[in-house]
């Protein structure tokens, strides 16, 4: 049943992202060009829900759907890596026209091709995996 919930809310999400135009290729060239404000405004708006849920969640010590406590441990101090790593996900993103949220949308809507850039974006991951304590974290 728990699945369920969570299918229904990714497929709300996919509407969601796909009807704001989230998912346009457009939208996002756009946003890398300083066109629009467009893309700017839907992931600002993401980043004060975000803020805003995890402070409510700490405030009120919220529990997750199985009762338990929600954890949020305290993250180190290291600008190199976000950096670095804001650098690789930004170039990514602007060659493959989609971030990992509108890339599965886009693949719902039918543009089959996204496949190319999801297998691809999960072997990175994989191969991110294999050689993380490698790196210099």
């Amino acid at each position: 049943m728990k699945n369920l919930a969570y299918l229904f809310i990714g497929v709300i999400f996919g509407i969601t992202m796909f009807k704001s135009e989230a998912a346009s290729w457009f939208r996002i060239f756009e946003m890398f060009q300083f066109q629009s404000f467009h893309m700017y405004g839907i992931i600002g708006s993401a980043l004060l829900t975000g803020v805003i849920g995890i402070q409510l969640i700490k405030r009120f010590n919220i529990k997750s759907f199985s009762g338990h406590s929600i954890v949020i441990p305290p993250k180190t101090i290291s600008v190199s890596r976000y950096i670095y790593g804001g650098i690789i996900f930004g170039l990514g993103w602007a060659l493959a026209g989609a971030c990992p949220g509108p890339m599965f949308t886009l693949l719902g809507a039918g543009f089959g091709t996204i496949g190319v850039v999801i297998l691809f974006s999960i072997l990175g991951t994989f191969l991110y995996g294999l050689v993380k304590d490698k790196l210099p974290h």
